[in-house]
């Protein structure tokens, strides 16, 4: 098991380095939304994730809302398939955030 780190790359581009799970996510890390003050265009990179569960998907979904009420476009690329899988059990898989290729330069909104 390893820590959860968001680390930014600069321009509104971050990177998810380690577990999205129960174990890693707190309560600091759900109010910890500064990260999404820094541009109107954000793009979380989660191919360095490397490990996840319904906590990380609850996490994104938090992010999510955030973004849409502060009006800040958000985009998701490389998510881990059991992510994908996660969202489609609980339907967040057709929202644009889900659905979107992972390279694409588009932004979408939920």
């Amino acid at each position: 098991m390893s820590g959860l780190n968001i680390i930014d790359q600069g321009a509104g581009n971050f990177i998810v380095d380690g577990d999205l799970t129960f174990s890693t996510i707190d309560k600091k890390t759900v109010k910890s939304f500064g990260f999404l003050k820094t541009a109107k265009h954000i793009t979380i990179d989660l191919s360095e994730v490397t490990s996840t569960d319904s906590a990380g998907l609850a996490l994104m979904i938090e992010w999510i809302k955030y973004t849409r009420d502060h009006k800040i476009q958000l985009h998701f690329k490389n998510i881990p398939k059991q992510l994908l899988n996660l969202a489609r059990l609980s339907g967040f898989d057709k929202t644009n955030h889900f659905t979107s290729q992972p390279d694409s330069p588009e932004f979408t909104d939920l």
